[in-house]
C-alpha cells in the first residue's frame, strides 16, 4: 500500500485511515485503524466522542445491538483482551442477548478515545457482513396489479415453459409485489425505532412538498432483466414510471436513500435507486421467501447456486406487457421473511403521502 495514499474508510461523518500492521492476525480480530478527521488526532485527543469523568476513571459509552457483542469479545475473549491491553482500558459488555451499552473505562482520555474508535471500526466492518433484516418499499400488491401479474405468469408458462430454466417456481408471490428502495440491517428495537423516526422526518422535510399531499399515480409496464445475457437471466423485473411523465417518484426514492445513508442506517450501493418490481427470480427456485440484495453479503453469495433461465422468448413476447396503473400512497419499513394479514411483508413503520 502507498503510505502517502492510505485506504480511507468513512463511518458517518468521520474518516479513518487504515494502517498496515506487520504482525500475525487471527480470525474475528479487528484491524488496526487510526482515526483522522478535520484535524489529525495522532497527538491530541479527539473530541468526537462523549466522555465523562467518574470515580472509576474516564468513561465512554456506546450503544451496540446485542448480536454484535461477539465481535468485540472475539474467540475466547481474545479481541476484547487485545483492545484492553493496547489501549490500557477496561471494556464492560452486557451479557449475551441483553440490550445495553458497552462501557469503556480508563485512566487516560486518549486511551478511552482510541478504544472507542477501534470498537466503532470493528462493529462497522462486521455490520456490513450481516444479511439485511429490513427494507424500504412501495407495495405493488393491489388487486388489479396482482390479477395482471397472474395473467403474465400464466401466459409465460404457456408459451415459454420449454425454454431452459423456466418454471412456475421462479415467479414472485403476487401478494408481495413491491419496489425496493434500499436494504437495512436493524438489529434491535432501538434501531427499528430510529428508522421509523427518520421516515417521519423525511415526510416533513421533503416528501410532503414533492408529493403535494397526494398519492403518486404510476404505471407498471414492460419487463427488463438485470444481467448482460438474456439467455442467462437471474432476475426479471417489471418497469415502473410516473403516469404524468414526471420524475417525482425517482426524486423521492433517491432522497430517502440519501437520508438513510447519511444516518448510518443504510449502506450506499448505487448512485441512484433502480426502480423495479421483481417478477421472476432464480432465488425463488429454492426459497420462495428469498429476497434479492443488490449487493450480496461478502462470502455468502448465492449466485453460484443459482440456475439461470433463458429469457429471450419472454423478452420478445412480453417486452411491453401492461401490469396496470396504481396509486402509491406510502413508503413502508418492511421486515424481511414476514407476512401480514394481506400477505405482504409486515410493516413496522411507514411514511404516508396524504
Amino acid at each position: 500500500m502507498d503510505v502517502l495514499r492510505p485506504t480511507l474508510i468513512r463511518i458517518g461523518e468521520r474518516v479513518y485511515r487504515k494502517n498496515v500492521v506487520q504482525e500475525q492476525t487471527y480470525q474475528h480480530e479487528e484491524e488496526d485503524f487510526c482515526a483522522v478527521g478535520p484535524g489529525d488526532c495522532s497527538d491530541d485527543p479527539c473530541d468526537a466522542f462523549v466522555v465523562e469523568e467518574t470515580e472509576k476513571g474516564i468513561q465512554c459509552r456506546v450503544e451496540v445491538p446485542s448480536p454484535l457483542y461477539k465481535y468485540i469479545i472475539g474467540k475466547k475473549g481474545e479481541t476484547k483482551k487485545r483492545l484492553e491491553t493496547e489501549t490500557r482500558t477496561s471494556i464492560s459488555i452486557p451479557k449475551p442477548g441483553v440490550e445495553g451499552e458497552i462501557v469503556i473505562t480508563g485512566q487516560h482520555r486518549s486511551g478511552v478515545i482510541s478504544a472507542r474508535t477501534r470498537v466503532d471500526v470493528l462493529l462497522d466492518s462486521f455490520r456490513k457482513k450481516q444479511p439485511f433484516t429490513h427494507f424500504l418499499s412501495f407495495a405493488l400488491n393491489q388487486p388489479t396489479i396482482q390479477e395482471k401479474f397472474l395473467q403474465f405468469k400464466e401466459e409465460v408458462l404457456e408459451k415459454c415453459s420449454k425454454d431452459h430454466g423456466v418454471s412456475s417456481s421462479l415467479f414472485q408471490n403476487p401478494a408481495k409485489l413491491h419496489l425496493t428502495l434500499g436494504t437495512l440491517v436493524l438489529l434491535n428495537e432501538q434501531e427499528i425505532q430510529k428508522a421509523c423516526d427518520l421516515l417521519q422526518r423525511c415526510k416533513e422535510d421533503f416528501v410532503d412538498q414533492i408529493a403535494g399531499g397526494k398519492p403518486l399515480t404510476v404505471e407498471v409496464a414492460g419487463v427488463e432483466y438485470m444481467n448482460d445475457d438474456p439467455a442467462m437471466i437471474d432476475v426479471l423485473y417489471a418497469k415502473v414510471h410516473m403516469k404524468d411523465g414526471s420524475d417525482r417518484l425517482q426524486v423521492i426514492a433517491d432522497q430517502l436513500v440519501e437520508r438513510f445513508i447519511a444516518s448510518g442506517l443504510m449502506l450506499k450501493e448505487w448512485d441512484r435507486v433502480k426502480l423495479h418490481a421483481t417478477v421472476m427470480n432464480t432465488l425463488f427456485r429454492k426459497d420462495p421467501s428469498a429476497e434479492e440484495r443488490s449487493n450480496p453479503v461478502p462470502g455468502k453469495s448465492s449466485f453460484k447456486e443459482r440456475e439461470s433461465f433463458n429469457g429471450r422468448n419472454i423478452l420478445k413476447l412480453f417486452e411491453d406487457f401492461y401490469f396496470g396503473e396504481v396509486e402509491l400512497d406510502s413508503v413502508r419499513l418492511s421486515q424481511r421473511f414476514s407476512s401480514d394479514a394481506s400477505g405482504y411483508y409486515a410493516t413496522l413503520g411507514q411514511l404516508t403521502f396524504s
